[in-house]
């Protein structure tokens, strides 16, 4: 590990840092980067030096129509970046593993990764038995619309009362599997398992998942939402990306996960000295 977990969630005040870094030819908006190793290594240690305090690592890509990945090729493309980066000493950030697949966290955590982001929400029986063996901290996300379809419209009166009922199930379904509330962090699923205007809903109401009592991650860079309000590429939405997690950290959200670091990480430190400003006043 490269960090002692007094130094991680626990002791900040500010929100933290979450950088991607996909290592697959086909991520809907970095696809094909940082596929080669040298290219992965710089990737992550821009990411350290623009201020992040988490790299998530994901070698499959959840896009609209992105081809399944085998155990053996999602490990073959994560595990030689997590090796590298968590063996240089330059880089003091923490390291995620975004998968699903019990087999890749397991190998991931052996090779030095300190959490899992499990789109899955520790859905799978192994994967609940090995975040419990481990004691680590795990991602539990809100995902109903995997695969991702565009086409999906979820059928519902209260999108954020019906992720918050979901995320509490999800809760619950840890516990009984041996795995301590303080493991836990949450993810709402911006995009997993709703449209637009559900997307901007659950933004607008982080608040109501900080409520549930445990860490927030809000993941909202670059998606689809923001074509409500531009035309913009997904590789040119920054501001929108913005706009979205500073609402989100005045929700309440301790994680942003994000592809523009350094805009975020200054966006973030800087509405936060004005917030707190303006509490003091």
């Amino acid at each position: 590990m490269n960090m002692n977990w007094s130094q991680t969630l626990e002791s900040t005040e500010h929100t933290q840092v979450m950088g991607i870094l996909n290592v697959t030819p086909d991520s809907f908006s970095d696809g094909g980067c940082y596929t080669s190793l040298e290219s992965a290594v710089e990737r992550a240690r821009k990411i350290d030096e623009a201020g992040a305090d988490i790299i998530d690592i994901g070698g499959e890509s959840t896009r609209p129509g992105a081809d399944p990945v085998s155990v053996q090729e999602e490990q073959e493309r994560v595990l030689p970046i997590l090796e590298r980066i968590t063996s240089n000493s330059d880089i003091d950030a923490l390291v995620s593993v975004d998968t699903y697949k019990p087999k890749v966290a397991k190998a991931a955590l052996d090779a030095g990764a300190d959490m899992i982001n499990d789109q899955n929400g520790l859905e799978d029986p192994e994967m609940q038995s090995l975040v419990a063996g481990r004691e680590c901290k795990a991602v539990l996300m809100d995902a109903v619309n995997l695969p991702v379809d565009n086409t999906y419209r979820p059928e519902t009166d209260d999108i954020v009362a019906d992720v918050c009922e979901r995320l509490e199930q999800r809760v619950e379904r840890a516990r009984a599997a041996g795995i301590s509330d303080d493991q836990l962090i949450l993810d709402p699923g911006i995009g997993f398992g709703t449209d637009t205007e559900g997307d901007l809903e659950l933004l607008a109401r982080t608040d109501e998942f900080t409520a549930l009592g445990f860490p927030v991650l809000v993941g909202a860079s670059r998606k689809s939402f923001a074509t409500e309000f531009s035309d913009l590429p997904s590789n040119e939405r920054v501001g929108s990306s913005l706009a979205a997690h500073l609402v989100a950290a005045k929700g309440g959200a301790d994680i942003v996960r994000v592809h523009d670091v350094a805009e975020t990480v200054t966006a973030l430190r800087t509405a936060e000295d004005l917030w707190n400003r303006q509490l003091n006043q």
